[in-house]
């Protein structure tokens, strides 16, 4: 079966549609004693979207769904399932663009991100797991006539990604490659295919939790594939199964993927922390904890550009999962202090 991919012009297009309710997210160039002991002779550039509007990117590709919308399906009102970050874009997109939103979540939802998505208007119940969830999802669907906002799979979802893969481009025109966290496909996908059109040579990597490698495993299988939930901080990043157009889009523009198991993820937090001021949430720190794990010697000397995807966290589990260690390089610090 043919798909077709987003072309830079339908990307352009698009960028344009959402100016008025997105901004364009700023990068930063990393340097510091801690990254450059980890990553020896890189240069690595920060794009940050936990800067968008609602904390994530999502609302690029909840938008630009509903902007290829008749105003008679806006009206009718949309329906989602979410882990907390799309149900918050949902929200506030159905808000700017006069619609009414339903989110169902899963039970073990963040309460941060559940307060947020309910602030900006929208109804939300729950399910026992998110397979429920996308069963209660399609009943409402049916039942009232709304718009399902798919959370991460579809050709609109993938043009709104999209647009901060063209924004990137050029901000940081002379990268050689790039780092992505991989979820549900949605963000990597649309932002592989830009930086790819735009930037042929860049290599791409995507980035899983050990615990939720259900693209990489897609990839092996040759085919989407599903798997049981799975068990990772890093919620965001661990759909029960890779969609179709989003497996396809992946597997056309991300040349490897690599995993990071919720330590390197904790330990990358906590560099982001004290060495760039952020306090992101774990799928925010997904492409970091790659860096420093699995990428680091292959990318030494490289320019190196990374996605930082959200910040949507509350303090406590931010202290519970940074914890109290020391700060990095601490107690190398120490020693030769001591030694002195």
């Amino acid at each position: 079966m043919h798909l077709e991919f987003p072309s830079p012009d339908e990307i352009r297009a698009a960028r344009t549609a959402l100016d008025p309710y997105i901004v364009t997210t700023p990068i930063h160039v990393w340097s510091g004693p801690e990254i450059e002991s980890a990553v020896p002779k890189a240069r690595i550039i920060l794009k940050l979207e936990l800067f968008q509007v609602t904390g994530t990117f999502k609302p690029r590709g909840a938008l630009t769904v509903l902007l290829h919308q008749e105003r008679s399906v806006i009206e009718r009102g949309v329906v989602t399932v979410s882990a907390g970050n799309h149900a918050i874009a949902t929200a506030y997109a159905a808000r700017v663009l006069g619609s009414h939103a339903r989110i169902v979540m899963a039970k073990s939802a963040n309460e941060l991100r559940v307060q947020r998505t309910r602030a900006l208007g929208a109804e939300v119940e729950f399910a026992d797991s998110i397979d429920d969830a996308f069963r209660r999802v399609h009943e409402i669907e049916r039942d009232e006539g709304r718009l399902f906002l798919h959370p991460f799979d579809g050709p609109l979802t993938a043009l709104g990604t999209a647009t901060a893969g063209l924004e990137f481009a050029a901000q940081a025109p002379d990268i050689d490659a790039m780092v992505l966290p991989i979820g549900g496909g949605g963000l990597s996908g649309g932002f592989a295919a830009a930086l790819k059109a735009l930037r042929p040579g860049v290599v791409i990597f995507g980035v899983e939790p050990v615990g939720a490698d259900v693209m990489r495993r897609s990839f092996a299988a040759g085919e989407p594939v599903s798997m049981k939930p799975s068990k990772t901080i890093a919620d965001s990043l661990a759909p029960p199964h890779t969609g179709p157009y989003a497996y396809a889009l992946n597997r056309k523009f991300i040349d490897e993927i690599v995993t990071v198991t919720d330590e390197e993820i904790a330990a990358a937090m906590r560099l982001l922390f004290y060495g760039m001021k952020l306090a992101v949430e774990p799928a925010g720190g997904a492409t970091t904890a790659a860096i420093l794990g699995p990428l680091s010697a292959r990318l030494a000397g490289k320019t190196v550009g990374l996605v930082v995807c959200g910040a949507n966290i509350s303090t406590r589990q931010f202290f519970d999962i940074v914890g109290t260690a020391p700060p990095p390089g601490a107690n190398a610090t120490a020693s030769s202090d001591s030694q002195a």
